[in-house]
């Protein structure tokens, strides 16, 4: 059962100038993901990787084509039954981290479930918190903790809200190997037989830890590997770099 549908998608964004021809970063793109599954999508810089994925989550609105989150058409929705759905269903994890500053690190991971209308347990925050390994960090505020440390506690609110998709941008970029490495490991748990995840990665081992990887360059899907090691992630993106699609 597919979660996410995308079919024809475009994207363009305009020009410098207003006599300027818009600047397509998408030019088509379809692509189903299926629950339980972890998709992986990888690319040179510029290649659209991350407006995609802003696409698919329904942050961003598309140019023309579709889009379908839990079986739901976005374009047609309103902006608040957009913003329930994303509520609802989607976990985003920011490269920005998005945390509040003024809100504790255990604040700042039962804020989503409680904007939503949900009661969610001290201890059910304390387990989130304990899984991304800051247990002794709850009472800190943003600033008083490290880029990877928040991080964390942007992935640690992801695993509190417990979405039927997570998108995750970049979610390993500020993290060493051994921290990136047990964010991996959440990640991967995380794609069980109802939930998905969707990875923009420049990480090659990250994009191996994935069911499928896409390849996109100049918004376009290029490869699609399954179960790749990183070694076959490197050499279709290498491939792509310079245009060769065998």
């Amino acid at each position: 059962m597919a979660l996410i549908e995308a079919c024809d998608l475009i994207k363009k964004f305009p020009g410098a100038s207003r006599r300027a021809e818009p600047i397509a970063v998408l030019g088509g793109v379809c692509l189903e993901v299926e629950a339980g599954e972890m998709v992986a999508i990888v690319g040179p810089s510029g290649s659209g990787k991350s407006t995609l994925l802003y696409c698919l989550s329904g942050l961003e609105g598309v140019s023309s084509g579709s889009v379908r989150l839990m079986h739901q058409e976005l374009a047609p929705l309103r902006r608040a039954d957009l913003a329930r759905l994303r509520r609802d269903h989607i976990g985003f994890i920011f490269q920005s981290f998005n945390l509040i500053p003024s809100l504790s690190a255990r604040e700042n991971v039962a804020l989503p479930v409680r904007l939503a209308g949900r009661k969610i347990e001290r201890s059910e925050v304390d387990v989130a918190l304990a899984e991304v390994g800051l247990s002794d960090r709850a009472r800190h505020l943003p600033g008083e903790l490290s880029g990877g440390q928040q991080q964390r506690v942007a992935i640690a609110r992801i695993l509190a809200t417990k979405p039927d998709i997570v998108f995750a941008d970049e979610p390993t970029g500020s993290l060493d190997t051994v921290a990136g490495r047990g964010v991996l490991d959440l990640l991967r748990k995380a794609a069980d037989g109802t939930r998905s995840v969707v990875m923009v990665t420049h990480d090659l081992d990250a994009a191996a830890r994935a069911d499928r990887v896409l390849v996109l360059r100049d918004g376009v899907i290029h490869r699609e590997l399954l179960a790749p090691t990183s070694e076959e992630v490197f050499s279709a993106i290498a491939q792509t770099k310079i245009g060769v699609n065998g």
